[in-house]
This record gives structure tokens, C-alpha cells and sequence, in this order.
């Protein structure tokens, strides 16, 4: 269903997707926008038990994209440094597809949580409690992933062999 990688040998490992999916702090969601044409949103979120999850207001363009249709796209960048005299870039980044829904009860907690952990630094737990609590106007999505891909440049691979 979803599309191998042209260069495999720049693929990264399961191991290393999730740790870049963690590590990273934004990300750009994509999804079918109004009149069919894509819709790119860059976001804050957390990868938090195999799933992406993100904040959002209760209404606006990226909520009627995924009502429209609740597949979409993900992706992180997590290096991209210029080599002037190469031309080019050294680059890694994920990318994952899946459905996004809106969460509900224990799981809508615990990601809100775990999103206030990831970007409360070293706030008091009573604070990031009164975030969670205090905060009405929110809610929060999930990406259901179904695929995960990351590509490394080539110079990356060929430093992890010496």
C-alpha cells in the first residue's frame, strides 16, 4: 500500500524513526485542505505510544480537512545542514502516514499530558497540572500511524560504516 524507498540504503531503522519522532519538538502535518488542495500545518506535538498527537482549537481549516478525510501525513526534520562546498544538504527526516481522530476520555488525558510534560520543561507538577486542567478550548488529535519511513543523506550512512 504505501510506497518503498527508492534509495534503501539511506533508509533509517524502526529504531531510529521512533527516536527522531521523540526527540523532535514540531513537525508539519499535511491533510486535504479546502477545494482538494493540500493543506501543510506545521504544529508542536508528542509521539507518545506509537501514535502522534497535537493540540488544536475546536474549529478551523485543519479540523474540517480531517473531518473531510482523516487520512494525512507527518513529517519531522531532525538534521539539514548546508555543505556549501558539496551543494547540498546532510539531511534526516521522517516522515508517517496515518488516520487522525480526535481522542476522547483516558487516552485525550494522558496525550494531553504527555504533550504538557514534553514542552513544560522544568515547570513545578503542579503547574503543568493547572495547564491541563484549566485548559477547555483544546482539544487533542491522534495519528493512528500506519507507516513510518526516514531517509538519511548518503554521507550519514556511509560515516556509520567506519
Amino acid at each position: 500500500m504505501f510506497r518503498k524507498m527508492r534509495r534503501c540504503k539511506q533508509e533509517l531503522l524502526i529504531e531510529e524513526r521512533v527516536a527522531i519522532m521523540e526527540r523532535c519538538t514540531n513537525g508539519v502535518l499535511a491533510c486535504i485542505g479546502d477545494e482538494n488542495y493540500p493543506y501543510a500545518v506545521p504544529l508542536s506535538y508528542v509521539y507518545f505510544k506509537d501514535r502522534i498527537y497535537f493540540h488544536s482549537a475546536k474549529e478551523g481549516h485543519k479540523i474540517d480537512a480531517i473531518h473531510k478525510n482523516p487520512k494525512v501525513s507527518f513529517c519531522v526534520i531532525d538534521e539539514d545542514s548546508i555543505v556549501s562546498e558539496e551543494f547540498t544538504t546532510y539531511f534526516r527526516s521522517v516522515i508517517a502516514f496515518g488516520k487522525s481522530r480526535i481522542t476522547e476520555g483516558i487516552e485525550k488525558l494522558e496525550a494531553f499530558e504527555a504533550l504538557v510534560k514534553k514542552y513544560s520543561g522544568n515547570q513545578p507538577k503542579e503547574a503543568r497540572h493547572k495547564e491541563i486542567v484549566g485548559c477547555t478550548n483544546a482539544i487533542i488529535i491522534a495519528i493512528d500511524v500506519e507507516y513510518i519511513t526516514g531517509k538519511e543523506a548518503i554521507e550519514y550512512v556511509n560515516a556509520k560504516k567506519h
